[in-house]
């Protein structure tokens, strides 16, 4: 399996495509990422080196790869941060490119828009772009909760508005979707709620809430999700499994105290989790 992975990227630390990359790669999945930002660190820490790329070198680097005959390989395209709506138009572009060779190429989506707390953190233009061009073009999508909510313009309290809105979301255009981080009047404290739904039906996994605060465990989980959907597209058996891998790298991230998503430290959880959550089906 290759994915071609567009999305942000930091020399220390694991976001974006660092986040993505090697989960990927340890599943046995051949990965070509680009980069739509090349930072030395994760901005949470405050400061930071590094730039945002410019749209066009998307392109550039696509037609680099389409110059090696292999595009038609390509089963599916994943993206994330993008830096600017220039970047989602030139990422969309990238698609299209990829489905002349390869109609059948699936894309996942990841809408990073903002999160509970915090709001909206993303460039001017982007939440537009999301929700009008990308989550359209995407057959996959994997919000948080907050992106949930800003997409399909409801709230999502309750199991059942979540459901509403999730429903709203498909409407788009997305025939898969995964939400993270959800918490809902029905999720009891100290855990925490991740659903997906397709045309099968809608699955929940409730984990325990970890003691920790970290970047990019988002970015591995919509990698992780997309991977296993795309090689068997039963949707419970794929949220169990990027669930489960997530949590035990958590899991070892908590146990050091560490600030950063330990995916090497951990990978063998991510082929082989210590603790298997099992989706659950929803009633209709």
């Amino acid at each position: 399996m290759n994915i071609l992975s567009i999305q942000s990227h930091v020399a220390y630390g694991h976001v974006g495509n660092a986040a993505a990359t090697f989960p990927l790669q340890r599943m046995g999945v051949e990965v070509w990422p680009i980069h739509t930002v090349q930072f030395s660190n994760h901005t949470g820490y405050g400061s930071w080196k590094g730039r945002v790329f410019d749209a066009a070198m998307i392109g550039e680097l696509v037609a680099g790869i389409a110059q090696r005959g292999v595009l038609g390989e390509c089963d599916g395209v994943l993206s994330g941060y993008m830096g600017s709506a220039e970047i989602g138009t030139a990422i969309l572009e990238a698609l299209a490119t990829v489905r002349q060779a390869n109609p059948g190429a699936k894309y996942c989506c990841d809408p990073v828009i903002g999160d509970v707390g915090r709001g909206i953190f993303v460039r001017e233009g982007i939440p537009e772009f999301m929700r009008t061009k990308a989550v359209p073009a995407a057959d996959i999508v994997t919000p948080n909760q907050f992106e949930l909510d800003y997409l399909s313009g409801r709230a999502s309290g309750t199991l059942r508005q979540t459901r509403d809105a999730v429903k709203a979301v498909h409407d788009l255009g997305p025939r898969a979707i995964l939400v993270t981080s959800l918490l809902t009047e029905e999720t009891p404290a100290d855990t925490i709620d991740l659903l997906a739904s397709d045309a099968s039906g809608c699955f929940l996994v409730r984990t325990p809430k970890l003691p920790l605060v970290v970047n990019g465990a988002g970015d591995a989980i919509a990698a992780l999700f997309f991977a296993h959907y795309l090689r068997d597209p039963n949707i419970d058996e794929a949220l169990s499994s990027a669930v489960s891998a997530i949590f035990g790298v958590l899991a070892k991230t908590a146990e050091i105290g560490a600030r950063e998503i330990q995916v090497v430290t951990a990978q063998d959880e991510i082929v082989r989790p210590s603790r298997v959550f099992k989706a659950e089906a929803l009633g209709r």
